[in-house]
């Protein structure tokens, strides 16, 4: 099968810019609870659905985009679910985070439907979903990524193959997002150690930059955590539920190899405080007012 239409169900911040990059090089059906964002996504030539099984129903493949196992498993088998409407051959491409425990019995679940599952955790915000500028890592047979090889393309400028089966995408982005986890925590404990020992945050931030200490995730939230005591707080570029949530899919898949995580266990309980003291909506640099509530200079 040639993969020439797919199904993009949910056009909220991430799922409307890669319908509209997808609608360039593909057809593309649309579905959303929102009518809104359903007649934004047909602006961009994205042809709308009144549900998710009528979208899926024509579609050689369906990009979804969930927030955890539990809400996979509904949006594929619960009551409305669009398991039984997916055309036999075709594909299902997960982009989310999930976590590796449950996606094994998914795919037989689909398989038995004679439906391929393609693993895809993807890594970059809403601007490079729309350029075609995501990192995307995949685990699926062969046969399952020719088929989403037109999507996938199209969305990603970095695409590495990770394995032959569902649940090895996740596993690396699992190890990812511990790395990520981690290095979002140590940034905020340092810029908040320095600006309790007196020193100009901006000044060490670009100090540390141009050294040893220097991180991806130090140049790209440290501005951000300094404008975290700000009365609007950063833009909301990755809250910072989705650090509880990914830290806690890290804790579970060591401790079912039996892996001691210690620094990624303290990490997480830097996210669980933030969102106990209200954070949990706002972007994940605010991760620094867990450790320190309020600016101590400047």
């Amino acid at each position: 099968m040639t993969t020439s239409t797919v199904a993009v169900l949910g056009l909220g911040a991430m799922g409307l810019p890669m319908a509209t990059r997808l609608a360039t090089g593909l057809a593309v059906h649309g579905f959303d609870i929102a009518p809104a964002r359903l007649a934004l996504a047909e602006d961009q030539g994205v042809t709308p659905f009144p549900s998710a099984r009528a979208a899926v129903a024509e579609a050689d493949a369906v990009l979804l985009a969930v927030r955890d196992q539990y809400q996979l498993d509904d949006v594929l088998f619960g009551e409305s679910g669009i398991a039984t409407a997916l055309r036999p051959g075709s594909v299902v491409i997960l982009t989310s985070t999930v976590g590796t425990a449950g996606i094994r019995p998914v795919a037989d679940r689909l398989a038995d439907l004679h439906i391929d599952l393609v693993d895809a955790p993807l890594s970059g915000g809403p601007v490079r979903a729309g350029q075609g500028d995501l990192l995307i890592v995949v685990g699926a047979s062969p046969a399952a990524r020719e088929k989403a090889a037109p999507v996938l393309e199209l969305l990603a400028s970095t695409l590495t193959i990770v394995g032959d089966n569902a649940g090895d995408g996740q596993a690396l982005k699992t190890v990812n997002q511990l790395l990520c986890g981690v290095h979002i925590a140590a940034a905020g404990e340092a810029l908040a150690l320095a600006d309790a020992l007196g020193l100009d945050p901006e000044k060490t931030l670009e100090a540390l930059m141009g050294g040893a200490a220097a991180s991806f995730m130090l140049g790209n939230r440290g501005p951000r955590m300094l404008q975290a005591y700000d009365d609007e707080g950063a833009e909301v570029l990755s809250a910072l539920d989705i650090f509880v949530k990914d830290m806690g899919i890290v804790g579970d898949a060591a401790r079912r190899v039996g892996l001691p995580t210690p620094v990624a266990a303290a990490a997480e309980q830097l996210y669980l405080t933030g969102r106990s003291q209200g954070l949990g909506s706002v972007d994940d640099s605010a991760v620094i007012r867990a450790i320190a509530p309020e600016r101590r200079n400047g």
